[in-house]
């Protein structure tokens, strides 16, 4: 499936527009990884343990939204946009974005 947020896909052909899907993604913040994720930025330097949790809630939303295309009948997702936030401690990862059909 090709998911991309340009809102069409060079080559293709978008035959039918299958409406609107987000995929979602929420991770529970381990507490002793915020204590070394404090002292990395303390001493400076990049907190891999939140690098890595980012790309598996990033990984998540994106395979939701995925599934829910292909639920909704599309072969392929443009316009996707991807939100963060952070919610009482937690990672939110939203991805949004069309469901197409395209040839």
């Amino acid at each position: 499936m090709i998911v991309t947020t340009t809102p069409s896909i060079e080559g293709k052909t978008i035959i039918g527009y299958r409406g609107v899907v987000v995929g979602e993604a929420i991770l529970g913040a381990n507490v002793f990884r915020d204590i070394f994720a404090q002292i990395t930025d303390i001493v400076g330097g990049r907190s891999g343990a939140y690098e890595k949790s980012l790309a598996e809630a990033r990984q998540t939303a994106l395979r939701e939204l995925e599934d829910r295309a292909r639920d909704a009948g599309g072969n392929a997702v443009v316009g996707v946009d991807l939100d963060y936030e952070v919610i009482n401690n937690m990672l939110m990862v939203s991805a949004s974005g069309t469901a197409v059909v395209v040839e």
